[in-house]
């Protein structure tokens, strides 16, 4: 297995977000060829089974397509879809949790604005 993967994940989890971080970053842009299962199983030298499970998802999803005996592509809207998945889970996982504790230690909005401008590096308002 390759050591480009974290054990703590499904490794076709991980090659379903490599491919996600691709198409969010414009580096697989919408209407573009993506990398072919085979060439995935050859980069990662992983299962083709693996491979696939991570790439189908996308396809079940909308976010690639197949074009028979061509290979697949990223659907148009691709990105769009993904970086508002992405901005809900981190609505999810991370803003939710911020204001309940904040709630909890009577910290304002105000209060969390200025200390995200702080981390961020601008302090200023």
């Amino acid at each position: 297995m390759s050591t480009l993967f974290d054990h703590d994940k499904p490794i076709y989890l991980q090659i379903r977000e490599k491919m996600e971080d691709q198409i969010v970053n414009d580096q697989l842009k919408e209407g573009e060829q993506a990398p072919s299962t085979n060439q995935l199983v050859s980069f990662y030298k992983i299962n083709h089974a693996t491979v696939s499970k991570g790439v189908n998802q996308l396809v079940e999803e909308g976010i690639l397509f197949k074009k028979r005996g061509i290979g697949m592509f990223v659907a148009e809207g691709a990105k769009g879809v993904l970086v508002q998945k992405r901005k809900d889970a981190f609505v999810d996982d991370y803003i939710v949790g911020l204001v309940r504790e904040a709630d909890k230690l009577g910290i304002t909005e105000k209060e969390i604005v200025h200390l995200i401008k702080e981390v961020k590096g601008s302090g200023s308002e």
